[in-house]
């Protein structure tokens, strides 16, 4: 699915990425955590074309249909949830409104909510957002400290649908703080220092 050789990036000569390698497989669940700054969103960003590599190689399998939750989730404010969602899923003719509407009921989000977004807490920000990178289908999702402002009830929710999404063979990439026990994840990964290394004993080590 994705293979990133020596990738490294900086801003304003100040290096976010050094010489970073990551092989993924079609249907891993991976896990990478690092510490703010340590470069999980530049990464998720140059896997989805929002920036541009410095250095280094990335390819993707052909037919990859990204859908991503990246930092702050980026809405029409004065526009309803309905609206948001139904014109992001129409510019590549994915607007499944079934699918949709479902994914929001699961989040207890009222689809055809006339109030709008700028009117919504953070929590029901971040399901719209993991909602925006689930709804089209796509193969392979990336989210980026995706529990955030979530309650206890709605990460369950959350855990669920991932559980879901990788029996269905879809590929996915999580970076956060909060490391999810109810997940199954294939290879876990720390950022530091803007290199991955493979964690083998993390879950018995992690303090949440």
């Amino acid at each position: 699915m994705l293979t990133i050789q020596n990738l490294s990036k900086a801003f304003q000569k100040q290096s976010v990425l050094n010489q970073l390698s990551l092989h993924i497989e079609d249907g891993e669940l991976i896990y990478i955590h690092g510490i703010n700054g340590s470069g999980k969103s530049t990464l998720f960003k140059i896997i989805c074309g929002i920036l541009e590599k410095d250095e280094g190689i990335m390819e993707l399998s052909p037919h990859t249909h990204i859908g991503a939750l990246i930092e702050n989730p980026g809405f029409l404010d004065s526009e309803t949830l309905h609206y948001n969602l139904s014109f992001l899923a129409s510019l590549q003719n994915h607007n499944d409104q079934k699918r949709i509407e479902n994914l929001c009921q699961k989040f207890h989000l009222d689809f055809h909510s006339r109030a709008s977004m700028k009117n919504y807490s953070l929590g029901m920000r971040q399901k719209a957002g993991i909602i925006q990178a689930i709804m089209e289908e796509q193969n392979f999702i990336l989210l980026d400290e995706p529990t955030r402002g979530l309650d206890k009830e709605a990460i369950q929710t959350f855990c669920d649908m991932i559980i879901q999404l990788h029996d269905e063979g879809k590929t996915i990439i999580i970076a956060a703080h909060d490391y999810l026990k109810a997940l199954p994840f294939d290879h876990i990964y720390h950022l530091e220092h803007g290199t991955l290394t493979e964690d083998k004993v993390f879950e018995n080590n992690f303090m949440l």
